[in-house]
């Protein structure tokens, strides 16, 4: 069987009200390029050139910015309603990209946005781990200093991945986890469009959380692994110009 090329969805659709501007978030400048386009190019350099970008707000924006680039399309969420809703907005074009059988199985990478430090080799990395595993869903996930504000990742005790808890959904057992969710996965398509269908909002924010995906996955006996194999400096996310300034440090220092 031919191996089916990956595709990646981006998460560009949050206003970031934080960063106190009407810029949308992924438009923040770090080091000299717009936060997604760092991510665009990491994913492009991993080999991953078919692209959807979920938009939102200031949706024309964000597109413009990003300009005629091959291999991508946009997908539009209409409402803030989680990042499961947002991966589900591109569950169409997931579907229109797997026309046969066989590219049913085909790896769909997620990433957000907003991490520029994301490496084309963490993506490799990921993508080889997937296929070793044979899996529904494999996690990208990082050991954190400060694991505060991120999801933990909980194991049983054979170390074996159980679940995703969000910090606000956490015990405080669980909130001692330096293990964390990353927002980078890698799903085969029809897994992850078969979870997103079961998604509900029995949680803290009232939304659809992507992170639900793969417990909904192991629970109907499909594998899903989680391997740290993410870098620590990629723990860095951006919603508030003092993290923005950390980024571009970091992105300054890996240019040199």
């Amino acid at each position: 069987m031919e191996k089916c090329r990956p595709l990646a969805i981006i998460l560009a659709a949050g206003k970031g009200t934080r960063m106190g501007s009407d810029l949308p978030k992924v438009l923040h400048q770090a080091a000299g390029k717009p936060l997604l386009l760092w991510v665009i190019e990491a994913l492009e350099a991993a080999g991953v050139t078919d692209q959807i970008v979920v938009v939102g707000h200031a949706a024309d924006r964000v597109k413009q910015a990003i300009g005629q680039r091959p291999g991508i399309g946009f997908a539009l969420q209409q409402h803030q309603r989680g990042t499961g809703d947002a991966v589900a907005a591109a569950a169409d074009l997931i579907r229109a990209s797997c026309g046969d059988k066989a590219a049913s199985r085909r790896p769909v990478v997620i990433v957000c946005g907003d991490s520029p430090l994301l490496r084309p080799e963490s993506v490799r990395g990921l993508l080889e781990a997937f296929a070793a595993a044979d899996a529904a869903c494999l996690l990208g996930t990082a050991v954190a200093a400060n694991p505060a504000g991120l999801g933990r990742i909980v194991r049983n005790a054979d170390g074996e991945f159980l679940r995703i808890v969000e910090e606000k959904d956490a015990t405080t057992a669980e909130r001692a986890i330096r293990e964390v969710n990353m927002s980078t996965y890698v799903f085969a398509a029809e897994d992850l469009l078969e979870s997103l269908g079961q998604l509900g909002t029995d949680n803290a924010a009232g939304e659809y959380y992507l992170t639900d995906c793969p417990g909904l996955l192991l629970a109907a006996g499909r594998t899903v692994a989680a391997v740290a194999c993410l870098d620590s400096s990629e723990t860095l996310s951006v919603n508030t110009p003092e993290q923005l300034a950390a980024v571009a440090a970091v992105l300054e220092t890996r240019q040199a």
